[in-house]
């Protein structure tokens, strides 16, 4: 029998965090690559030392009062730990860890692919050139929102919303953001901030969503919030589906007061909403802000160099 800690990961990882897991623990993989069950989860408590998560597994408080005493650590592949109950797992004594930094810049690119794909109709005109439709051109034709020297509100200003507001910066945007707390000038950047949403939908022709879901960002941008950007505005949500209030933004949608929106989260996952195939002015994608080969790696490692670091009796950096 292996004297290395016995490891679960749940699902499948990039191959190099999976060789790398290999060398230094006793690992099982869920080859299937479908999200971990409650029961599972409850048995891999028993049978393992540590888990290693995506954000489909669900360790509610339901869930972790059936633990056994076995499992020491939850090094949650994800940065968002919205599905963990950390209440109830430190009451067991179990560390949590999650994934910050390393795809931020990943996310940021696909905020930003969703800001220009909603602002320049690229389903629509995706959907023209695809289906043959494409007969005729004019001056009036497929004319679009520029994302170039608007003004972009970031509601969250941390990783992510830091690095989508670099990026937009080479589109000459003009950056205002709305933050639990304002940053330090050197972190701003020149950046304008608010301190209420409602102060910066005012403002935002684009407005780019970059915040947790907790209970109190449930719901985030609902009726009377879409109400108040200014008409003809785009929205963009790269971070959590509960932002959104997805009956208000269709509603939005259909009176034109939004006038397109990029989503790659949605409030029930996979599968997204039923209600938002047949519309041209939302530019979807299948939540997929850190897919790409360099930042999975990195997320992998970093879920391991937490491991090392609590087996080897240490802290771990990204210990919550």
């Amino acid at each position: 029998m292996s004297d290395k800690p016995r490891i679960w990961i749940t699902r499948r990882l990039s191959d190099a965090t999976l060789k790398r897991a290999r060398r230094d623990y006793d690992v099982v993989v869920n080859e299937a690559d479908t999200p971990g069950t409650a029961d599972e989860i409850v048995a891999a408590s028993h049978d393992f030392d540590a888990i290693v998560p995506c954000h489909s597994e669900h360790f509610t408080a339901e869930v972790v009062a059936r633990f056994g005493d076995r499992l020491r650590i939850v090094a949650n592949h994800s940065v968002g730990v919205d599905h963990c109950d950390l209440a109830a797992l430190k009451a067991r004594d179990i560390a949590v860890t999650n994934t910050p930094d390393v795809l931020s810049d990943a996310t940021a690119e696909l905020a930003m692919l969703l800001m220009l794909g909603a602002a320049r109709r690229a389903v629509e005109g995706d959907t023209l050139v695809r289906t043959g439709a494409w007969d005729s051109w004019s001056p009036a034709f497929m004319v679009g929102k520029q994302v170039t020297g608007a003004r972009l509100g970031i509601i969250g200003m941390g990783r992510v919303g830091r690095a989508l507001a670099r990026k937009a910066r080479g589109f000459d945007m003009e950056i205002h953001y709305c933050n639990r707390n304002r940053l330090r000038a050197e972190m701003a950047e020149g950046a304008i901030y608010h301190d209420s949403i409602e102060s910066l939908l005012e403002v935002s022709e684009f407005l780019s969503l970059h915040c947790p879901a907790t209970p109190e960002t449930a719901g985030l941008m609902n009726a009377d919030r879409f109400a108040m950007m200014p008409k003809g505005s785009v929205m963009v949500n790269s971070a959590r589906g509960a932002l959104v209030d997805e009956a208000a933004l269709l509603a939005a949608l259909e009176s034109g007061h939004v006038a397109a929106a990029g989503l790659d989260c949605f409030v029930t996952e996979p599968g997204g909403n039923p209600a938002f195939s047949n519309r041209l002015d939302i530019f979807m994608l299948p939540h997929i802000g850190s897919a790409t080969t360099r930042t999975r790696d990195a997320m992998g490692f970093r879920a391991l160099d937490n491991l090392d670091a609590f087996f080897a009796g240490r802290t771990p950096k990204d210990l919550l």
